[in-house]
This record gives C-alpha cells, sequence and structure tokens, in this order.
C-alpha cells in the first residue's frame, strides 16, 4: 500500500505539503477498498454474509456517494452526479439489514461511479487553497483527511465482513512480529493522578467527539501492560465464566443465556482443542495473542472474575499519552511521530492481533504496551460529549450516538489504518457487539 503520509500536526504547513498528504491518505484508502472488493465474485459482493452487515456493494458505492457529497459538491461546490442515489446510501435511511432489498447499483456500475467520482475530487484536491483562514472543511485540508478517513472506516467494516463470510480465504498477509528480547514485562503498570490534557484542539484531521482539548483529574490506577490474552481469556472460561451470573452486568448475563454462549465469536472446542476460524481458516487458538471478537459484556464479566475492571476512557488516554517528564499529552503513546510497522500493527498489514508484549518501540511512558493497534479495547465509559463540543460537519458522525446505549473503544486494531488512528481518536459500539475486532485490558484501583 502507499506510504504513510508524512505527519500532520497544529504547525502550518505550507499548501503543497498539505496537498501530497492528503493524496497519499485518499490513494492509501482506495488501494485497500480495492483488494477489499476485487478479491471477491460478484455474487459475493452483492450477498449480505450476515445480517450484522452491508453487502460489500453497499460500502462501495457509499464510499463514493460520501467523497462526492464533501469533496465534489460541499468543498468543490460542483453539481450532483447522481443525485438519485443518495438515498440508497444514506447510512441512516436504511439499515444494515434492509440493505440487500434496495436497488442497489451493480458491481461494474459501483466501481465506475466510484473512479469516476475520485478523478473528479483529485481534480478538486488540486485547486483547493488548503491553508489560512478559509473555509473550515477547507482547511488544513480537512475534507480530504475526513472522506480518507471515512473510506478506512468502512474498509474495516468491509474486512469484518470477510471475516464473518463463510467459503474459503481469499485474503492473505504475513505473520504480526512476536516480541523481542528476554525482558519480561510486569503485569501492570501504575499511572500515577494528576491532571491531564484529554482530548485535542490542534490535529487538523480530528474529528468532532475528539474536540476540544480539556483537563481532567484522573486518580493513580494500575493498568495491564497488554491487552488480555486468548490464554487468560480461556481460563476464564473454563473456571465456568459463562454459566455463573455473579460476574455479569443483568443485561450481559440475559444475552449469554438467550444465545447460549459460551466462548468468544468464532471459537470452538473441537477434541479438548479449542479452535478459531479466521478469514476462512480454521487454525488453534493462540494463547499468547490477544483475544478478539468479544461483547462489552464479555470483557466486563472477566474484569469482574479477575478481581479488576475495565479502565475508564479517561484513564486509558492518560495511560497512553500523558508523559509525566513535560506534562504534555502525546498524540501517540511514543511520541509526536506517525505510526511506523515497528511501534504498531495497523492498515491491515498482518490479519491477526501480534503477542502480548510485541511493539516495544510503541510503549507509553507510563509503559504500557499495544495501546495503538492490534485489538479494539472496550472501556468502562458510555460514549458522550467533551466539554465545548460542537458538531462538524454534520450530527450523524458523533452527536446522535451519545449517551448510555454506546460503549467507547480506544486504540484501534489491525484492521484500523494509521489516518484514522490516533491518541485521541475515539470509536463506539454497543456493547452486545462481538463482530467487530475488540479485545480489551483491565485495570484497578491504586
Amino acid at each position: 500500500m502507499t506510504d504513510t503520509p508524512a505527519p500532520l500536526t497544529g504547525r502550518e504547513l505550507d499548501a503543497e505539503a498539505l496537498r501530497e498528504r492528503a493524496l497519499a491518505a485518499l490513494l492509501t484508502a482506495r488501494e485497500r477498498t480495492a483488494l477489499l472488493t476485487d478479491s471477491v465474485d460478484d455474487h459475493e459482493l452483492t450477498a449480505q454474509h450476515s445480517p450484522l452487515m452491508s453487502p460489500l456493494v453497499w460500502d462501495l458505492a457509499h464510499i463514493g456517494n460520501q467523497e462526492e457529497l464533501w469533496l465534489l459538491r460541499a468543498v468543490g461546490g460542483r453539481e450532483a452526479l447522481r443525485p438519485e442515489i443518495d438515498g440508497l446510501y444514506d447510512a441512516f435511511e436504511h439499515s444494515r439489514a434492509s440493505r440487500p432489498s434496495l436497488p442497489l447499483l451493480a458491481p461494474a456500475e459501483a466501481r465506475t461511479y466510484a473512479a469516476d467520482v475520485r478523478g473528479r475530487a483529485l481534480d478538486i484536491l488540486g485547486g483547493a487553497p488548503l491553508h489560512g483562514e478559509g473555509r473550515p472543511l477547507e482547511r488544513a485540508g480537512f475534507a480530504f483527511g475526513m472522506v480518507a478517513q471515512h473510506e478506512q472506516q468502512h474498509d474495516e467494516t468491509m474486512l469484518i465482513t470477510h471475516q464473518l463470510r463463510s467459503g474459503p480465504a481469499v485474503l492473505d498477509a504475513p505473520e504480526p512480529p512476536g516480541p523481542t528480547g528476554t525482558v519480561t514485562l510486569p503485569a501492570e503498570v501504575l499511572v500515577p493522578g494528576g491532571p491531564f490534557t484529554m482530548g485535542t484542539s490542534t490535529e487538523p484531521w480530528a474529528l468532532d467527539n475528539e474536540r476540544p482539548a480539556h483537563l481532567r483529574e484522573v486518580a493513580a490506577f494500575h493498568i495491564d501492560t497488554a491487552p488480555v490474552t486468548c490464554g487468560a481469556y480461556r481460563r476464564f472460561i473454563e473456571d465456568g465464566g459463562y454459566t455463573d451470573g455473579r460476574w455479569w452486568a443483568p443485561e450481559g448475563w440475559a444475552m449469554v443465556r438467550e444465545h447460549d454462549l459460551s466462548a468468544p465469536l468464532f471459537w470452538h472446542r473441537d477434541a479438548g482443542q479449542w479452535l478459531r476460524r479466521r478469514f476462512g481458516v480454521t487454525e488453534p487458538m493462540r494463547e499468547d495473542e490477544p483475544v478478539l471478537h468479544v461483547s462489552w459484556y464479555e470483557a466486563d464479566a472477566y474484569a469482574r472474575w479477575a478481581g479488576r475492571r475495565l479502565p475508564s476512557e479517561q484513564e486509558w488516554e492518560k495511560a497512553a499519552r500523558h508523559d509525566p517528564a513535560s506534562g504534555r499529552s502525546l498524540r501517540y503513546p511514543w511520541g509526536d511521530e506517525d505510526p511506523t510497522p515497528e511501534r504498531a500493527n495497523l492498515g491491515q498489514r498482518h490479519l491477526r492481533p501480534a503477542a502480548a508484549g510485541a511493539y516495544a518501540a510503541g510503549r507509553s511512558p507510563a509503559g504500557a504496551g499495544q495501546l495503538i493497534g492490534d485489538v479494539w479495547e472496550w472501556t468502562s465509559s458510555d460514549f458522550l460529549p467533551y466539554p465545548g463540543f460542537v458538531a462538524f460537519p454534520y450530527r450523524e458522525y458523533s452527536e446522535v450516538f451519545f449517551g448510555p446505549g454506546h460503549k467507547v473503544l480506544r486504540g484501534g486494531s489491525f484492521a484500523v489504518d494509521p489516518v484514522a488512528c490516533r491518541g485521541t481518536f475515539r470509536n463506539w459500539d454497543l456493547p452486545v457487539r462481538r463482530q467487530i475486532f475488540s479485545g480489551f485490558r483491565t485495570a484497578r484501583d491504586a
């Protein structure tokens, strides 16, 4: 895939540097979209592999439609190419389960439409001012960064669909690196109490729910050095974790009983061995790999069983970003530089999390590792706005989801591209969701 674009911080960059960064982000996203949609035939593109997900062809045309809405129409001021399809690809107008019944663009037509939009969008990028005190959508190339992030988020969604589909494997990637050296990491690290700056007011492509920067006071706490592993989660299962209601929130216990759950999604036991299906391949569960495809309820139950708890969103971000030496909040656990393959497992370079303890170069000042990449990490927090939140550029990105119904996930997974992952990035989902690339780590009071 295209190289990661150069770092973009709050400092002034000239228009040409901004243009190059936006171009690289858009091209990287489109390469990945092509990989995910060209690897299956038209029948699989139009099929619904799970009622939880859209047909892949819907995502493909939706990506093009959003790019048309924001880059061609909003930034470029151009006439609509296909106004009659706007409703078909409005994510709020039609549920995922209902989308196969819509008169969607066929695969060839969806590809042509997305390519046509992209060509025109690149023309607009070539002439957009991107600098100074212009319109907020154009400033620092925000609209182009937003569209690149949107496409990468749908690429992650399409990768989830690939995991849910039946049939032989069609995707491949090398193994992630394992831990290096012989250093044995502590099970947990102490994060001292005190204030820190949460969120951002300077990251030009940060989305509205990441803003604004504000001070938070956080009491001292301990947090796991790495995400909870499959081996640790297996011990919870074998100790009767799914049969003992003491560990579960009432809604989670009802979910376990209703669906007869006994393990993470895609796990099954055969001849005394735990196996897992991963992108069309059935393989032994790896003890040292972070557990994946668990709901918030499962993560919360494990934490209770272990005598611990899930970290709050504020605790997670302080563990990931706060540098006690300078008092600053860093862009990433390792500093202000953008992710590299040595620091984090991102961008679908691999199709699984790395073993716990990998990526020593990506550890935070507190000593916690793998806070960026590998698995999305459930927190205990509801998805709520920060003080001073302002919806931009549309309410449906964040604001309509605020409230106790959604729980916050942080950190990104192996399926997240660096353009859509930073120390301030916030994800959210329903606490029942298991198909996402979600894991967790635990915490305790100091």
